[in-house]
């Protein structure tokens, strides 16, 4: 048994990461933060520190799309897919990915999945 909670984990894990990952302009860095309700993205440029664009599950163009709960794989996927057409739109091609300390698997994994069929490459 840890000592530690998941949650200090996980920011241990964010604290590491974060360490290496670092956006540009051209190519910002792709944040995912998750609940247990919801879902939130942000493309971040660290040089300026603005935030290019943005999407979660709470928004109303992206809540319309989602069935039933809005933490889960098909919101992921949603929010995914929203957040690669504003990338684009805004002339973004590739960003860095930034899973925030989270494990690569479940509703992380399928919001990646989800932003590279967008067109995105992370």
């Amino acid at each position: 048994m840890s000592k530690y909670s998941s949650v200090q984990l996980r920011q241990r894990r964010h604290q590491r990461l974060r360490q290496k990952v670092k956006g540009t302009a051209a190519r910002p860095r792709l944040c995912i933060n998750r609940s247990l309700r919801h879902i939130h993205a942000q493309l971040i440029d660290d040089v300026s520190g603005v935030t290019v664009a943005s999407a979660n599950s709470l928004q109303k163009e992206v809540a319309a799309q989602i069935d039933g709960a809005r933490g889960n794989r098909a919101a992921a996927r949603v929010i995914g897919e929203h957040l690669a057409r504003q990338a684009k739109d805004r002339g973004i091609e590739s960003a860095v990915f930034d899973r925030n300390g989270y494990l690569y698997h479940g509703v992380v994994r399928e919001f990646a999945e989800a932003v590279r069929e967008g067109g995105l490459k992370i």
